[in-house]
This record gives structure tokens, sequence and C-alpha cells, in this order.
């Protein structure tokens, strides 16, 4: 895998800032206190990340703690965060959105947004000797769509209906609709493995574990989703954008086309600013360092993008954090 960027990475020198090798000495002044961050399944790139940040902020902010806790996903994470049992939350930005609008299957959720941390991809997943190679040659077939706490509970409907395959619970479905079935990650690919499912629809990061562990045992395809994205943008806007899965992600693979969606860090309104600009800092300040090791293919903290937070207000200490250090 030489050929795939395996840190593409912009660091806090290329937002033109220069940061101290870490002194410990904190900007976060006020008292001691956890911080309760949701974030994803185990053996994936959401809580490892989480783990990271964790790391440098207990570094950089020593009156500052973190928690991780381990959920389902971006559904299951606003949940923890509308019910006050965490203080900041990893979330994809179509959940998001929904949330913020009622459209999708969470109640509204008040939020803000710290900073757009990277891209998630989708991945619909078969096995190598499976006869589906498109989106369409779903029809009729069964598919694990992320367990009900996922952000793929919410896309993998939108793309279904997208690419006009209406989704069902067998038996009583059309013959040209898709049958749906949620399972935890670790549980669609047993149910692929043994055939109980034909295909997996996962968003995580390049590689997921997992898969990569999966396609090493028994041989996996990604299949294209580019061609669901014309319906997904007219229905949802720019949340969805096309974006590429680097060859060789998962064995020997030509690149592939997929859909990209933000991955943001988002916190309750009443979040105290002192926090929140505390954790900005470290997000631009430390990027380099909070990569996961199997991150392949994934950016961080890009300055162009760190701010963009798909419609989601940014929490009024994380601005004032980015002015200062934007100038």
């Amino acid at each position: 895998m030489s050929e795939i960027p395996r840190r593409r990475v912009l660091t806090a020198l290329a937002l033109g800032l220069t940061t101290a090798a870490g002194c410990g000495t904190g900007t976060y002044r006020g008292p001691q206190r956890t911080l309760r961050i949701a974030t994803g399944q185990r053996g994936e790139v959401n809580l490892a990340f989480v783990e990271l940040l964790a790391t440098e902020i207990r570094h950089e902010e020593p009156r500052l703690r973190v928690t991780a806790i381990p959920s389902e996903g971006s559904l299951e994470n606003l949940q923890y965060l509308r019910a006050g049992q965490a203080d900041l939350a990893l979330v994809l930005a179509d959940v998001a959105q929904a949330a913020t609008t009622s459209d999708g299957p969470l109640a509204p959720v008040p939020m803000r947004a710290i900073g757009r941390i990277y891209e998630n991809y989708l991945h619909l997943v078969v096995l190598a000797a499976s006869p589906v190679h498109t989106l369409a040659d779903l029809a009729g077939r069964t598919v694990s769509s992320g367990s009900y706490g996922s952000a793929a509970r919410l896309n993998g409907y939108r793309i279904l209906i997208a690419a006009g395959l209406a989704p069902a619970a067998p038996p009583a479905a059309p013959s040209a609709a898709v049958h749906v079935q949620h399972h935890r990650l670790p549980d669609a690919i047993t149910a692929l493995e043994a055939g109980r499912v034909d295909a997996l629809l996962w968003a995580g990061g390049l590689p997921t574990p997992v898969l990569a562990e999966l396609s090493a045992r028994r041989g996996i395809r990604l299949l294209s989703l580019a061609s669901a994205l014309p319906a997904l943008q007219s229905a949802y806007g720019p949340v969805y954008q096309l974006d590429t899965v680097p060859a060789n992600v998962y064995g020997f693979a030509p690149e592939l086309p997929t859909i990209g969606i933000a991955n943001l860090l988002v916190c309750r309104p009443d979040a105290a600013p002192a926090v929140t600009a505390a954790v900005a800092r470290v997000l631009v300040t430390r990027a380099a360092r909070l990569v996961p090791e199997q991150a392949l293919g994934t950016q961080f903290l890009d300055p162009r993008s760190l701010i963009a937070t798909a419609g989601i207000p940014l929490h009024p200490g994380a601005i004032t954090a980015y002015r200062s250090l934007h100038g």
C-alpha cells in the first residue's frame, strides 16, 4: 500500500500557526471536569480518534479529562447528547441536519458544532464471489443497513430510495425492493459471511479495521454509490459529496467512487464556552497527533473545512478559539 497516502493531514503549520510542543499550561481555567464524548463502535475510527483526542487534551489542558462512550453510532450519540449523558458527540452531518429539522428517526436535538473532524466514506460491501456488482443488482436481495443507532440506518434508507430500491422489511415486500435488516457491524459481517445478507452498508473511515480483516479472510468488494448521488443531493443538498476510496485499501482493488459525509464534533448549545474553546484549540494545534494509525486516505482538520459544519452553527466558544488562531 505504498501508493496510498498514510496521513493526508494538514497540520497546524499548514494553518499558518505556530504550535508550542505541548507546554501543558492550558487555556481552560475553570474547575477540573470530565468531558464525556459519545463515539462509535469498538474497532473503528471514531473511537480511536477520541482516544487520541483524550490524550492530547490531557497534555494541553490539565484541568480537562475525556471519557469515551462507545455506541452504535451517530443516532445513539445524539440520544446520549439530548439526555445529558454525553457532553460532546461525533455525528455524521446528514444525521445532524436531520436531527435539527426532525427529518429522520430522531426527535429534534439542539446542538452546536465544535468542528468538522474528517470525512466518512459510505461502504457498500459484498463478498468477492458475490454476483452483486452494482447498486441495482441489490433488487430483491437482503442488505444490512447499519444498526438502529448508527448513521447507516438513516443514510442507507436514503440511498436505497434514491436508487429506486424502496426498502422494506421481509417477507411482505415487492420483488424489486431491498429487504433491509439492521445489525451492528460485527454481526453484519457474520451475517454476510453466512449468506444471511447479500451486502452490508457502513459509514466509516478508511480502512475500517474489521472490514480489512474480512477482506484478508474472505475477500470483499465495495460497490460504487455514485449513481445515487444526484438524487441524494437533489433531496438533501451538498451534505452528500462524491468521494473516492483509494486503490488497494481493501485488498487489491481499483479506486472506487463512493459518497462522503462529513463527521462533526458537536455539543449542546449550553456547553461552557471555555470548554469548547479549549477543545477547538486542541483540534487545531494538535492536528498532526489526532490521526488514528488505521485511518488511511482520510483528511483530518483541513483548514478549509474545519469550520464548514454543514449548516450546524458553531458554538460561541469554538468561534472564539478559531478567531484567536486565525487572526
